[in-house]
């Protein structure tokens, strides 16, 4: 049978509340409402459906309080994570918050509301020490601090939650199951004990092989559960990652494992995220739980050290066993023999024999260069989804950005530059020129800083859809302040390549090259705010390519930037 619940009970809200849920949902809409971020609406579906059991709503100050000082409740129950509602007092100043009253949570996708939450107090807390008691140490190169330091609000509302609905997902419905239908699903095909097996990664030989043997050592079925919430930033993105399990689904032994999805926002705590993982696996119904190498930990702090020892989690884990209720399966990291054709946990390779390994950089590097992915480290369905994903370099797009003063020749660098991209051929090819962006994105925009900076971070915006998509943008503003072109780096270089070329042909030069005569008028004082003349223009610090077409002609500045992509990929046949 399955395990029972933390607590003893599975704290379902829609269950509890399903007699009631006509005359919440009317009240809901008459009160005032909270739009809840994505990591407060991954708390609230799992709060929700019992996946957090014992937990009904937002943690109190004195909940909280207990959790992180001390891993429990304050009744003594083993809690190792906060789970808070964070929201800017200015917010809850507008919908009149105070310990009583009831706010609805409303979904940030759809607006639909989710919940009502009795509001039982308003606190603040010391980050610092939230830092240092839950992850460890107060070095933002951790996501879970860097996220406490920069997205999380200032004031924590702390209080029980009513059902209203849950959240409507419309990608693997089929395979997103709450604790209550994973239990029945248990129940229907007979399995009595359960490994359960947490992956934010996609899956390969090795991990077929560690669930495996966790089956083979406790006589137990197997439950892919992999994290669909949000992970550590830079993750493949959760569409790619279920392909990849439900491709590798059919590698089982036929009966032995089931695929079922988990919405839960990560916080890569180490040693605490694993005990909660264990929690919440319990609550799934699951007997048994897999803890590999390093589980839920977030990679290097600021020192380039690793934040948590590589069994650490195994180890508190553990020590928390005869309270969890749920047997630890720990396992050291697998590697392949290549004599034997088989894989084994690390600490039983015999001394001598030949091993590999491929790390996860280096996984990342084949894909992106096209590299050969051998068969012994992952299926060929597998590599092939991976690779749609990640198409190689000379798949993906790229965006080439041209700064510099009015009538320094990026415009004309920009057209030759797409003539050289477009005879190159491969992927289509855009041209986002200064004056076209004003004329068609940012007519009613002036030319204040603030100003320019809108408009160059609509540039941006437009430059990373089209990168993302695939194809080659070109893209030559004046955009003369440095934070705003960081900005466009930033946002372009998630999808792709990104290159900064500083036009940087001299004042004078500019100012010859002016026949419309703009210079001269701002010159003679009847335009102002100019770059160049009156208002800054801040040089760019670390180009990619420096440019100025009074010592070079444009084709050879066309050509110096063909051969940066080249360089890296971008163009080219390797």
């Amino acid at each position: 049978m399955a395990n029972s619940p933390h607590g003893g009970v599975l704290k379902d809200l829609h269950v509890r509340d399903e007699h009631i849920q006509a005359q919440l949902a009317e009240e809901a809409e008459k009160l005032p409402y909270i739009t809840l971020t994505e990591r407060q609406l991954c708390d609230l579906e799992l709060i929700l459906n019992g996946g957090f059991s014992p937990l009904e709503g937002f943690l109190t100050e004195a909940e909280y309080t207990s959790v992180v000082e001390g891993n429990r409740l304050p009744d003594g129950t083993l809690w190792t994570i906060p789970i808070y509602l964070d929201v800017d007092r200015a917010e809850l100043d507008r919908v009149g918050a105070a310990a009583g009253g009831r706010v609805t949570l409303r979904d940030p996708r759809s607006d639909q509301p989710l919940a009502i939450i009795t509001i039982a107090d308003l606190y603040q807390v010391d980050r610092a020490r939230e830092a240092e008691k839950v992850y460890g140490a107060n070095d933002q190169a951790h996501p879970a601090v860097h996220y406490l330091f920069h997205s999380t609000r200032d004031t924590y509302v702390g209080g029980k939650v009513q059902a209203v609905n849950a959240p409507q997902h419309h990608d693997y419905v089929a395979i997103r199951r709450s604790p209550a239908e994973v239990r029945a699903l248990f129940r229907k095909l007979n399995w009595t004990r359960v490994v359960a097996f947490q992956t934010r990664n996609p899956m390969h030989r090795a991990h077929r092989e560690l669930t495996v043997r966790a089956a083979r050592m406790r006589h137990a079925n197997v439950l892919i559960q992999p994290v669909v919430g949000l992970t550590k930033p830079g993750d493949i993105d959760h569409f790619t990652r279920v392909r990849v399990y439900q491709a590798i689904m059919p590698k089982y032994p036929n009966g032995m494992a089931q695929l079922s999805l988990l919405p839960l926002a990560m916080r890569m705590g180490g040693p605490r995220e694993a005990v909660w993982h264990a929690i919440i696996r319990k609550n799934f119904g699951a007997t048994h739980f897999i803890i590999g190498r390093d589980h839920a930990g977030p990679g290097k702090n600021s020192q380039g050290n690793d934040f948590y020892g590589p069994y650490e989690a195994q180890d508190l884990v553990l020590q928390f066993r005869d309270e969890l209720h749920i047997e630890v399966v720990p396992f050291q990291m697998l590697t392949y023999l290549p004599d034997t054709d088989e894989y084994l946990p690390a600490n039983e390779v015999p001394a001598g024999v030949s091993t590999l390994n491929i790390s996860g950089t280096e996984l990342r590097r084949r894909l992106k260069t096209g590299a050969p992915i051998p068969e012994w480290f992952s299926y060929p369905e597998v590599v092939r989804i991976l690779r749609e994903a990640n198409p190689p370099r000379n798949k993906q797009g790229f965006t080439v950005f041209l700064t510099g003063l009015h009538a320094s020749g990026k415009e004309a660098i920009a057209r030759a530059l797409q003539v050289a991209l477009n005879q190159e051929g491969g992927r289509s090819v855009s041209l986002l020129l200064g004056e076209t962006i004003r004329q068609e994105l940012s007519s009613e925009l002036g030319y204040t800083r603030r100003e320019r900076d809108i408009n160059v971070a609509r540039i941006g915006f437009v430059a990373a859809e089209l990168t993302r998509a695939g194809a080659a943008c070109i893209a030559a503003p004046i955009a003369p302040f440095a934070a705003a072109r960081d900005g466009v780096r930033q946002q372009v270089a998630k999808s792709g390549g990104f290159y900064l070329v500083h036009v940087a042909t001299p004042l004078e030069a500019c100012i010859a090259n002016d026949r419309a005569g703009v210079y001269r008028r701002a010159i003679a004082g009847e335009i102002k705010g100019f770059t160049g003349i009156d208002d800054v223009y801040e040089a760019p610090e670390s180009p990619d390519l420096v440019a100025d077409v009074t010592k070079a002609p444009i084709s050879q500045i066309v050509h110096e930037i063909i051969l940066l992509l080249e360089r890296d990929g971008y163009i080219g046949d390797r």
